[in-house]
């Protein structure tokens, strides 16, 4: 949006003129794009926490997509339909922190099974297909599939995921990043939503499993068992 200016004669109506212009600018502003840190706000991203989101936003994507293709294999099975559009929610809502705070979005192309970040589309892409090649042997492999995402999911909103710590050199560690390690409010809201969503989400693929295997009978495929458990209520 451009602004247009006016001249006028004299200091103080030019100053009104310029603020009136700026506030209507701001205000108009389409959510999500454009959209700049208030003022008076004093939070900042550091290279960790900027790193982590922008990583967060191609894993939000991962789960999306994959799960847009299982449920065009399985279409009888409304569990991934009513999943991935939760997931949209969530990497729209990583991409909507990310331009809060200037951070160039990774994501340029939503096409399903295409990730385009410099850092880490790679690693998505590679996950993808992985993912999907297993969750096609069965509908069984494919709600197993959706319980191994929401685990790596949530231990990836927790801590630094595997692949960052491997190739970020500024990054040594998991408890480099994550929601244990930021201290930014924003961030640590978003990642808090993220993880009750995971959370929910990996009790819907669990009960999708049970229904096969048997109650109780689930067993962690990234987290601790006990880990699980107690997000299962058990």
């Amino acid at each position: 949006m451009n602004k247009k200016n006016k001249i006028l004669k004299g200091f103080l109506p030019f100053i009104i003129v310029f603020f009136a212009s700026a506030i209507a600018i701001n205000e108009a502003l389409p959510k999500g794009k454009g959209k700049v840190i208030d003022s008076d706000s004093s939070a900042t991203l550091d290279y960790n926490e900027q790193t982590h989101l922008v990583f967060m936003r191609e894993e939000e994507k991962l789960a999306r997509d994959v799960y847009i293709v299982l449920g065009t294999l399985y279409p009888d099975s409304t569990v991934f339909g009513n999943i991935d559009d939760s997931e949209q929610r969530h990497t729209n809502a990583v991409r909507d922190l990310l331009l809060k705070y200037g951070v160039e979005d990774p994501s340029t192309n939503d096409n399903v099974g295409v990730f385009t970040g410099e850092q880490f589309g790679w690693y998505f892409t590679e996950k993808f297909n992985e993912l999907t090649a297993l969750a096609q042997n069965s509908e069984f492999d494919a709600y197993m599939v959706g319980a191994l995402i929401e685990e790596l999911d949530m231990h990836d909103i927790n801590l630094c995921p595997k692949v960052i710590v491997e190739t970020e050199k500024k990054i040594r560690s998991e408890d480099d990043c994550g929601r244990q390690y930021t201290d930014n409010p924003d961030v640590d809201r978003l990642l808090s939503s993220l993880f009750e969503g995971s959370e929910s989400h990996l009790r819907a693929y669990v009960e999708n499993i049970e229904k096969i295997t048997g109650e109780g009978t689930y067993e962690a495929q990234h987290l601790t068992q006990e880990q699980v458990d107690t997000i299962l209520g058990r």
